[in-house]
């Protein structure tokens, strides 16, 4: 048998790299064609590398936590379908001896050799000082300044962090004049910016029973994606009441049919998909990210979809160009998305481009929700449950009171380029196609 590499597939054309969660396989394994080898990473979605051929893994070049760029070689395979190529068998398992030496070595020299960023002088600082220094407000001729107990005078973590710590309480400079008095407060010298303000969490007391649960890696990133979209985005929210009782009876006179002739069920997921692309093309502006002090207008329209996953943690498939699908195009997307999410079998692919995006807080009983950007967007929607409510009716022969079918639909957005006037006449939109649903629709 002839033994081959196991590459890191591409997953994507904004996927560089992804991070080694946990082999599936021991080396010496038997493993089948298409058979999950090794579980991997990126940003919120998990996801398996197949193996190639069938034959047995003979060795396994990365370990877990390590990040690999797509392209490179994770593992070494036995495979029987490459045989034929007996002759060149030696000369192939010392190529990829060499290749996994060189890889194990490059991952060995990543660990201990911190990577290291250069400043305007001689000095150079690691990528953790230089974060730390932005979050800090400290500039780079501030930097150079502090006293670095390192190799060769380099500034460590713990020399910044110490100098953070007690730069409030340093005396503040004064400039003295001839005759030995204390210049006015104007004549102060003081080089550096004001510190930016650093919050920090309140420290958490232990009380008797109290268990402590480790968050794990997505429930990580999603914190930190939500902080950073409340510090970056200032929030507004508009809420809206729609009468979807045509939707709804639509819906109850076709599901069946649907379930029988295509075999998957027709949620009100794709219906509102539907309705906000429509009012995306109304609004455009809508459709835009932030980049420093310019706007971005999108072309495509991708609306993200927020599902809730066994684990509890969240995840936004992204149905792209949803304006040019129509609604059974719409309902066969949206259900394999779903599906998949629920089965943790999303493609990192898949949940990157959206511009826009629905979350369903309905689906949990909750009448309406103020829902946090998905950054880079700059708006989200969220719709809430369809309940049964004593409505007034206006008809040609006067008002009336009838029972209809109500939801609120809550639109956040970024204060800093979606006003009041775009954030409400988007949102009222959207109920205005909801209301105005054909209930002799055909599908």
């Amino acid at each position: 048998m002839a033994e081959k590499p196991i590459l890191m597939p591409k997953m994507g054309e904004s996927i560089a790299e992804a991070t080694i969660i946990r082999w599936l396989k021991n080396e010496g394994d038997r493993i089948e064609k298409d058979e999950p080898l090794v579980e991997i990473a990126t940003d919120k979605v998990d996801s398996e590398i197949p193996s190639p051929e069938s034959g047995i893994l003979v060795k396994k070049l990365c370990n877990d936590g390590d990040v690999v760029k797509v392209g490179d070689p994770v593992g070494v395979l036995s495979s029987e379908a490459a045989s034929a190529a007996a002759p060149l068998a030696v000369e192939a398992t010392k190529t990829v001896e060499k290749m996994a030496t060189e890889i194990e070595q490059t991952i060995t020299n990543a660990a201990t050799q911190p990577v290291i960023v250069a400043s305007e002088g001689d000095r150079f600082y690691s990528p953790l000082v230089m974060n730390i220094a932005r979050t800090e407000g400290i500039n780079m001729s501030e930097l150079d300044n502090i006293p670095g107990s390192g190799k060769e005078g380099r500034l460590t973590k713990a020399d910044i962090l110490n100098y953070v710590e007690n730069r409030d309480s340093a005396p503040v400079q004064t400039v003295q004049v001839e005759n030995n008095e204390v210049a006015p407060s104007a004549a102060v010298v003081n080089p550096s910016p004001a510190p930016k303000p650093v919050l920090k969490a309140p420290s958490v007391s232990l009380n008797p029973g109290d268990e402590v649960l480790e968050m794990d890696r997505v429930r990580k990133l999603i914190a930190d994606h939500m902080v950073m979209s409340l510090q970056v985005s200032p929030h507004v929210t508009s809420f809206v009441e729609a009468d979807v009782t045509n939707m709804v009876k639509w819906r109850d006179k076709v599901k069946n049919d649907f379930k029988k002739r295509e075999g998957e069920n027709i949620t009100f997921t794709p219906i509102f998909i539907e309705c906000i692309a429509k009012a995306i093309k109304d609004f455009p502006m809508i459709n835009i990210a932030v980049d420093g002090d310019k706007i971005i207008k999108r072309k495509n329209i991708n609306v993200g979809m927020a599902a809730a996953q066994p684990s509890g943690n969240l995840i936004v498939p992204v149905v792209k160009n949803a304006d040019t699908m129509n609604l059974l195009g719409l309902t066969r997307v949206v259900n394999d998305l779903a599906k998949r999410a629920r089965e943790n079998k999303l493609i990192p692919d898949e949940i990157q481009g959206g511009t826009y995006t629905l979350t369903n807080v309905g689906s949990f009983g909750n009448i309406s929700g103020t829902p946090i950007i998905n950054q880079p967007q700059v708006a989200i929607m969220a719709v809430g449950v369809i309940r049964k409510k004593p409505a007034v009716i206006e008809t040609e022969f006067g008002d009336v009171i009838a029972i209809r079918h109500m939801m609120y639909l809550s639109h956040s957005y970024d204060h800093r380029v979606v006003d009041g006037a775009l954030g409400g006449m988007f949102v009222r939109r959207v109920a205005d196609y909801l209301e105005q649903w054909d209930v002799n629709r055909e599908i």
